[in-house]
């Protein structure tokens, strides 16, 4: 399966981040988030699509609304990522992007690294908390610098509270979260 073809903006945004673009796997000494608290139902995470409620910011995702994440099973050890968002607005031109994941942790699951653009871009994701029926989970890269909290449906108020609360608890800087309209 070959990756989706790459709007024109995300295109200058890899081109312009050049070498930066090409992150790999973090060493031992980098990796500062805290392990994940459970495993993770192959099948029942990595199936359907996330809406991206909360994240620290990202250059690639100025100016990026209505967030998801959608996960394809291939294998016990591979999963079809494509992320989404619309420009500026809930009904905004969508901006896509493809990866092909591999699973880093097989049997727990917690732990993804997802090739996007032909493996030119390498980033390591780990499913820090989820709830126990998968309605929503923590995401963070091992460095600690990167933090994503998605749900299966728009959450209210209070439970988007209750979500940032707990990524307080696991050790993040709550306060330069960011929540894209949906």
């Amino acid at each position: 399966m070959s990756l989706p073809r790459l709007p024109a903006l995300l295109t200058a945004a890899v081109l312009a981040l050049g070498p930066a673009a090409c992150v790999t796997a973090p060493g031992p000494s980098e990796v500062r988030a805290p392990q994940p608290v459970r495993a993770v139902d192959l099948n029942r995470f990595y199936a359907g699509r996330w809406l991206e409620i909360a994240r620290l910011p990202m250059r690639l995702t100025d100016g990026c609304v209505a967030g998801a994440t959608s996960y394809t099973v291939v294998s016990e050890t591979r999963v079809d990522v494509r992320d989404t968002c619309q420009v500026g607005t809930p009904s905004g031109r969508e901006k896509a992007i493809g990866a092909r994941g591999e699973i880093l942790d097989p049997g727990t699951n917690a732990k993804l690294r997802a090739r996007y653009v032909g493996g030119l871009i390498t980033w390591d994701y780990w499913v820090l908390d989820h709830a126990e029926d998968y309605s929503w989970f923590i995401s963070a890269d091992p460095t600690f610098d990167k933090l994503w909290i998605y749900t299966r449906e728009v959450p209210s108020l209070a439970q988007r509270d209750r979500l940032v609360e707990r990524a307080r608890q696991l050790g993040y800087d709550v306060s330069r979260l960011e929540f894209p309209a949906f």
